[in-house]
Protein backbone atom coordinates (compact mmCIF):
# COMPACT_ATOMS: atom_id res chain seq x y z
CA UNK A 1 0.00 0.00 0.00
CA UNK A 2 1.07 3.56 -0.63
CA UNK A 3 1.90 5.84 2.29
CA UNK A 4 0.26 8.81 0.62
CA UNK A 5 -2.82 9.69 2.67
CA UNK A 6 -4.76 11.26 -0.23
CA UNK A 7 -4.85 9.92 -3.77
CA UNK A 8 -6.93 9.59 -6.89
CA UNK A 9 -8.71 6.23 -7.11
CA UNK A 10 -10.97 4.61 -9.74
CA UNK A 11 -14.26 3.51 -8.18
CA UNK A 12 -16.41 0.48 -8.89
CA UNK A 13 -19.89 1.03 -7.38
CA UNK A 14 -21.72 -2.26 -6.75
CA UNK A 15 -25.34 -2.65 -5.62
CA UNK A 16 -25.42 -3.62 -1.93
CA UNK A 17 -21.83 -4.91 -1.94
CA UNK A 18 -19.61 -3.88 0.98
CA UNK A 19 -15.97 -4.99 0.86
CA UNK A 20 -13.84 -5.30 4.00
CA UNK A 21 -10.03 -5.44 4.34
CA UNK A 22 -8.50 -8.87 3.61
CA UNK A 23 -11.72 -10.25 2.11
CA UNK A 24 -11.66 -11.83 -1.35
CA UNK A 25 -14.06 -10.49 -3.99
CA UNK A 26 -14.34 -12.19 -7.41
CA UNK A 27 -15.76 -9.95 -10.15
CA UNK A 28 -16.93 -10.41 -13.72
CA UNK A 29 -16.13 -7.33 -15.81
CA UNK A 30 -18.29 -6.95 -18.90
CA UNK A 31 -19.48 -3.32 -19.21
CA UNK A 32 -17.32 -1.27 -21.55
CA UNK A 33 -16.66 1.47 -18.98
CA UNK A 34 -15.37 -1.05 -16.45
CA UNK A 35 -13.29 -2.76 -19.10
CA UNK A 36 -11.65 0.65 -19.54
CA UNK A 37 -11.26 0.97 -15.77
CA UNK A 38 -9.67 -2.48 -15.54
CA UNK A 39 -7.19 -1.65 -18.30
CA UNK A 40 -6.25 1.57 -16.54
CA UNK A 41 -5.92 -0.12 -13.15
CA UNK A 42 -3.73 -2.95 -14.50
CA UNK A 43 -1.44 -0.39 -16.12
CA UNK A 44 -0.83 1.31 -12.77
CA UNK A 45 -0.86 -0.34 -9.33
CA UNK A 46 -3.81 -2.76 -9.74
CA UNK A 47 -5.74 -0.83 -7.08
CA UNK A 48 -9.32 0.43 -7.30
CA UNK A 49 -12.13 1.21 -4.88
CA UNK A 50 -15.28 -0.78 -4.12
CA UNK A 51 -18.17 1.37 -2.90
CA UNK A 52 -21.70 0.35 -2.06
CA UNK A 53 -24.35 1.57 -4.49
CA UNK A 54 -27.71 2.00 -2.80
CA UNK A 55 -30.25 0.48 -5.23
CA UNK A 56 -33.10 2.52 -3.75
CA UNK A 57 -31.48 5.96 -3.91
CA UNK A 58 -28.97 5.27 -6.72
CA UNK A 59 -26.29 6.97 -4.62
CA UNK A 60 -22.86 5.68 -3.64
CA UNK A 61 -21.53 5.52 -0.10
CA UNK A 62 -18.96 8.00 1.18
CA UNK A 63 -16.77 5.22 2.62
CA UNK A 64 -15.47 2.22 0.70
CA UNK A 65 -12.57 -0.21 0.62
CA UNK A 66 -9.75 -0.41 -1.87
CA UNK A 67 -9.26 -3.69 -3.74
CA UNK A 68 -6.05 -5.12 -5.15
CA UNK A 69 -6.30 -7.30 -8.24
CA UNK A 70 -4.51 -10.56 -7.47
CA UNK A 71 -5.72 -12.57 -10.49
CA UNK A 72 -7.25 -11.64 -13.82
CA UNK A 73 -8.18 -13.40 -17.02
CA UNK A 74 -9.58 -11.75 -20.15
CA UNK A 75 -11.47 -13.70 -22.79
CA UNK A 76 -11.47 -13.10 -26.55
CA UNK A 77 -14.70 -11.05 -26.37
CA UNK A 78 -13.14 -8.59 -23.93
CA UNK A 79 -14.87 -9.78 -20.79
CA UNK A 80 -12.69 -10.37 -17.75
CA UNK A 81 -12.82 -12.42 -14.59
CA UNK A 82 -10.79 -10.97 -11.76
CA UNK A 83 -10.11 -11.85 -8.15
CA UNK A 84 -9.53 -8.90 -5.86
CA UNK A 85 -8.49 -8.62 -2.22
CA UNK A 86 -9.73 -5.93 0.14
CA UNK A 87 -6.96 -3.62 1.32
CA UNK A 88 -7.59 -0.32 3.09
CA UNK A 89 -10.72 1.69 3.79
CA UNK A 90 -11.10 5.16 2.35
CA UNK A 91 -13.38 8.17 2.51
CA UNK A 92 -14.40 9.93 -0.70
CA UNK A 93 -13.34 13.57 -0.60
CA UNK A 94 -14.44 14.55 -4.09
CA UNK A 95 -15.79 12.87 -7.21
CA UNK A 96 -13.44 13.94 -9.99
CA UNK A 97 -15.44 12.44 -12.85
CA UNK A 98 -18.28 10.02 -13.47
CA UNK A 99 -17.47 9.05 -17.06
CA UNK A 100 -16.28 6.84 -18.55
CA UNK A 101 -16.01 5.47 -14.99
CA UNK A 102 -16.08 6.99 -11.53
CA UNK A 103 -12.84 8.48 -10.26
CA UNK A 104 -12.48 10.21 -6.91
CA UNK A 105 -9.99 11.82 -4.60
CA UNK A 106 -9.97 9.72 -1.44
CA UNK A 107 -8.27 9.73 1.93
CA UNK A 108 -7.23 6.53 3.68
CA UNK A 109 -8.89 5.82 7.03
CA UNK A 110 -8.21 3.30 9.79
CA UNK A 111 -9.34 2.45 13.31
CA UNK A 112 -8.12 4.66 16.11
CA UNK A 113 -6.25 2.88 18.89
CA UNK A 114 -8.34 4.05 21.83
CA UNK A 115 -9.36 0.82 23.57
CA UNK A 116 -7.42 -1.21 26.12
CA UNK A 117 -5.95 -4.25 24.38
CA UNK A 118 -6.92 -6.65 27.18
CA UNK A 119 -10.50 -5.39 26.98
CA UNK A 120 -10.47 -5.83 23.22
CA UNK A 121 -9.30 -9.43 23.58
CA UNK A 122 -12.04 -10.16 26.14
CA UNK A 123 -14.62 -8.61 23.84
CA UNK A 124 -13.28 -10.60 20.88
CA UNK A 125 -13.68 -13.82 22.90
CA UNK A 126 -17.30 -12.95 23.72
CA UNK A 127 -18.06 -12.15 20.08
CA UNK A 128 -16.41 -15.36 18.92
CA UNK A 129 -18.38 -17.44 21.42
CA UNK A 130 -21.64 -15.82 20.29
CA UNK A 131 -20.70 -16.53 16.68
CA UNK A 132 -19.98 -20.20 17.45
CA UNK A 133 -23.32 -20.49 19.26
CA UNK A 134 -25.16 -18.98 16.26
CA UNK A 135 -23.48 -21.44 13.89
CA UNK A 136 -24.20 -24.41 16.19
CA UNK A 137 -27.85 -23.45 16.75
CA UNK A 138 -28.35 -22.85 13.03
CA UNK A 139 -27.06 -26.36 12.37
CA UNK A 140 -29.47 -27.86 14.92
CA UNK A 141 -32.39 -25.89 13.54
CA UNK A 142 -31.72 -26.89 9.94
CA UNK A 143 -30.50 -30.43 10.68
CA UNK A 144 -27.26 -29.69 8.86
CA UNK A 145 -23.56 -29.62 9.61
CA UNK A 146 -22.37 -26.07 10.18
CA UNK A 147 -18.88 -25.03 11.18
CA UNK A 148 -16.56 -22.05 11.20
CA UNK A 149 -13.25 -21.96 9.32
CA UNK A 150 -10.42 -23.50 11.30
CA UNK A 151 -8.34 -20.34 11.15
CA UNK A 152 -10.14 -17.13 12.03
CA UNK A 153 -8.28 -13.82 12.45
CA UNK A 154 -6.55 -13.54 15.84
CA UNK A 155 -6.40 -9.76 16.06
CA UNK A 156 -9.58 -7.98 17.24
CA UNK A 157 -9.71 -5.51 14.36
CA UNK A 158 -9.25 -8.23 11.71
CA UNK A 159 -11.81 -10.46 13.47
CA UNK A 160 -14.33 -7.61 13.45
CA UNK A 161 -13.85 -7.17 9.71
CA UNK A 162 -14.22 -10.90 9.07
CA UNK A 163 -17.46 -11.11 11.04
CA UNK A 164 -18.86 -8.01 9.36
CA UNK A 165 -18.06 -9.46 5.95
CA UNK A 166 -19.77 -12.77 6.70
CA UNK A 167 -23.05 -11.54 8.16
CA UNK A 168 -25.89 -13.52 6.64
CA UNK A 169 -28.96 -12.21 4.85
CA UNK A 170 -29.69 -8.82 3.25
CA UNK A 171 -27.48 -6.77 5.57
CA UNK A 172 -25.63 -4.36 3.27
CA UNK A 173 -26.86 -1.31 5.18
CA UNK A 174 -25.61 -2.72 8.49
CA UNK A 175 -22.33 -3.78 6.86
CA UNK A 176 -21.85 -0.25 5.56
CA UNK A 177 -22.29 1.12 9.08
CA UNK A 178 -19.72 -1.36 10.41
CA UNK A 179 -17.29 -0.40 7.63
CA UNK A 180 -17.56 3.25 8.60
CA UNK A 181 -16.89 2.73 12.32
CA UNK A 182 -13.36 3.90 13.17
CA UNK A 183 -13.13 2.14 16.53
CA UNK A 184 -12.53 -1.61 16.82
CA UNK A 185 -14.24 -1.83 20.21
CA UNK A 186 -17.41 -0.13 18.95
CA UNK A 187 -17.52 -2.41 15.91
CA UNK A 188 -17.11 -5.55 18.03
CA UNK A 189 -19.74 -4.33 20.51
CA UNK A 190 -22.23 -3.80 17.70
CA UNK A 191 -21.46 -7.24 16.28
CA UNK A 192 -21.92 -8.81 19.71
CA UNK A 193 -25.35 -7.18 20.02
CA UNK A 194 -26.38 -8.55 16.63
CA UNK A 195 -25.01 -12.03 17.28
CA UNK A 196 -26.45 -12.22 20.79
CA UNK A 197 -29.90 -11.22 19.51
CA UNK A 198 -29.66 -13.86 16.78
CA UNK A 199 -28.42 -16.43 19.29
CA UNK A 200 -31.41 -15.86 21.57
CA UNK A 201 -33.85 -16.06 18.66
CA UNK A 202 -32.28 -19.30 17.40
CA UNK A 203 -32.22 -20.80 20.90
CA UNK A 204 -35.95 -20.12 21.29
CA UNK A 205 -36.72 -21.62 17.89
CA UNK A 206 -34.53 -24.66 18.60
CA UNK A 207 -36.24 -25.25 21.96
CA UNK A 208 -39.65 -25.03 20.27
CA UNK A 209 -38.55 -27.47 17.58
CA UNK A 210 -37.32 -29.95 20.18
CA UNK A 211 -40.54 -29.61 22.18
CA UNK A 212 -42.68 -30.29 19.12
CA UNK A 213 -40.43 -33.21 18.14
CA UNK A 214 -40.73 -34.77 21.61
CA UNK A 215 -44.50 -34.31 21.51
CA UNK A 216 -44.69 -36.06 18.15
CA UNK A 217 -42.62 -38.97 19.47
CA UNK A 218 -44.93 -39.37 22.48
CA UNK A 219 -48.03 -39.31 20.27
CA UNK A 220 -46.53 -41.98 18.04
Amino acid sequence: MTDISVRELPLFPLPDVVLFPQEVLPLHIFESRYRMMLKSVLETDSLFGIVRLNPATKTIADVGCSAQIIKHQTSADGRSNIVSLGQQRFRILEIIREAPFYTAMVSWIDDENVADQDELLRLSSSVLLALKDVVSLTGKLTDSERSLPEELPDLPRELSFWIASHLGGPVAEEQQKLLEILDTQSRLEREYEMLDTTRKQLAARTALKETLSNADQKNN
